[in-house]
């Protein structure tokens, strides 16, 4: 019976299938694979107006990698990612054990904390630069005019906005926990932080997984905060008269290079943002990969 079953299910996925991939297929060739492509054929072009591309071979990405500010940008966005990765996952980690402990009110503090990541970035961005700058103006400066401060004013935006919705997901992988494993640790007289360390975290492998890489792409992905909080300022003045943005993040130096003054700066923010592509894939996939790994 289950047999016939099964091949009657198999028999109208074969039937049916394609008519609700299709709808699907349609739109991720549209709304993604086709302006990728697209993307990546502009990124050796020299253009204006996307009509008038020209092919210059591989000019566009050694003009990226000869950009000081691309090179600062980048280097800037790997060291806000690793510390708000690690800050984020670290409190929303702890949050979400102690609030799916046996506390009242669980639903409240979860609804909460969560509520910061409803609002736009541009929003919080303003909002948090009005509040540094209060509090920065009794020492004579702002989030603008030091990278310092600029620097951690992201970091506390970002993680004010992200922990609640990553604590929400470390929360599920708490309530998923096998109530067995639990039972087994405290009768064989396990303490709390054994208990946590030795039986949750290895359950929370996948969940850490997920949490992991949300954090690491978000970070490399933003761009809203950064340009509402501090438009990549402060200016750093080079030996050569060159200047760059202390603050500008990958995502904020791809939009400045594409709306610059140079006539030819879309080619290569098209490079840089290929670049960026292929550089946050790598390291979501070698993430997955070493969690991945540790989990089998």
């Amino acid at each position: 019976m289950k047999n016939k079953q099964l091949t009657a299910y198999e028999k109208s996925i074969k039937k049916h299938g394609l008519f609700f991939l299709g709808p699907v297929a349609v739109a991720f060739s549209v709304g993604f694979l086709w302006p990728f492509i697209q993307g990546l054929y502009l990124s050796f072009c020299d253009f204006r107006l996307v009509s008038e591309a020209k092919l210059s071979g591989f000019d566009n990405y050694l003009k990226a990698f000869s950009d000081k500010s691309f090179i600062n940008s980048f280097l800037f966005t790997a060291v806000f990612t690793l510390v708000s990765m690690i800050i984020i996952n670290a409190a929303a980690f702890f949050l979400a054990y102690f609030i799916t402990g046996q506390i009242r009110g669980s639903k409240i503090f979860e609804t909460v904390f969560f509520m910061p990541n409803l609002i736009g970035g541009i929003v919080l961005g303003y909002i948090w630069s009005m509040i540094f700058d209060g509090v920065l103006s009794y020492f004579g400066t702002s989030v603008i005019m030091d990278s310092k401060y600029g620097f951690w004013g992201m970091i506390i935006l970002l993680c004010w906005q992200q922990i609640g919705y990553i604590m929400i997901i470390y929360c599920a992988g708490f309530k998923g926990i096998d109530e067995s494993f639990l039972e087994a640790a405290y009768i064989d007289g396990a303490t709390q932080w054994q208990t946590l360390f030795e039986v949750m975290v290895p359950n929370l492998r996948e969940t850490i997984s997920i949490c992991l890489f949300l954090t690491l792409s978000n970070g490399f992905k933003l761009f809203d905060q950064n340009l509402a909080l501090t438009a990549g300022m402060p200016f750093v003045i080079n030996p050569d008269g060159s200047n760059i943005k202390s603050t500008e993040m990958l995502a904020l130096n791809i939009y400045n290079t594409f709306y610059g003054s140079s006539p030819f700066g879309h080619g290569v923010a098209q490079a840089k943002a290929v670049v960026f592509f292929v550089f946050v894939a790598l390291m979501g996939l070698l993430q997955l990969w070493l969690t991945r790994g540790r989990e089998e």
